[in-house]
């Protein structure tokens, strides 16, 4: 599991500052982000007193940075998933800028990565369908300036989502 493998934050924390309980704890919310303090604390085998200091200095610290409500795609008509790699013509400031803010804004990406070697980035995009998904690509990322290559991979079955 990833929380082993816990490093150096952005806040200075370390990885020794976080014990066997915090990794507990962290794994509980892992798996129900919407547990009371009572049954995290329950869980972990603490008290609510500790376990809330506990949960309040993980979020300090940026260990833990929010929660959030896991959709089903076919509920709100988004169950064609796309992965696109897609590669620039240039890495100036200005090109990648416009690139970036021109897919953040996109209502269709719901994740975004720029990469280290090939390709620039990969675009993680959730639409109704093959139509919707065409219509995506050709009115609007098409029209973004200096694309050089998009290859789209279409999912077939999602087996792990984090």
């Amino acid at each position: 599991m990833w929380l082993r493998r816990l490093r150096a934050r952005r806040s200075g924390v370390q990885s020794s500052d976080v014990d066997a309980i915090d990794l507990a704890i962290i794994a509980e919310l892992e798996r129900d982000g919407r547990l009371t303090n009572v049954e995290l604390a329950q869980r972990v085998g603490l008290t609510t007193g500790p376990c809330l200091r506990r949960v309040q200095r993980l979020e300090a610290d940026g260990v833990i940075r929010g929660y959030r409500a896991v959709i089903d795609p076919v509920a709100v008509g988004r169950s064609f998933e796309v992965l696109i790699d897609l590669s620039l013509e240039a890495q100036d400031a200005e090109t990648v800028e416009r690139f970036e803010q021109t897919m953040a804004q996109a209502e269709e990406v719901i994740e975004l990565r720029r990469l280290f070697g090939s390709p620039d980035y990969f675009v993680r995009v959730a639409v109704a369908d093959l139509s919707a998904y065409e219509t995506f690509l050709s009115g609007h990322v098409m029209t973004i300036p200096r694309i050089k290559n998009v290859t789209s991979h279409f999912t077939m079955k999602v087996v792990k989502t984090a």
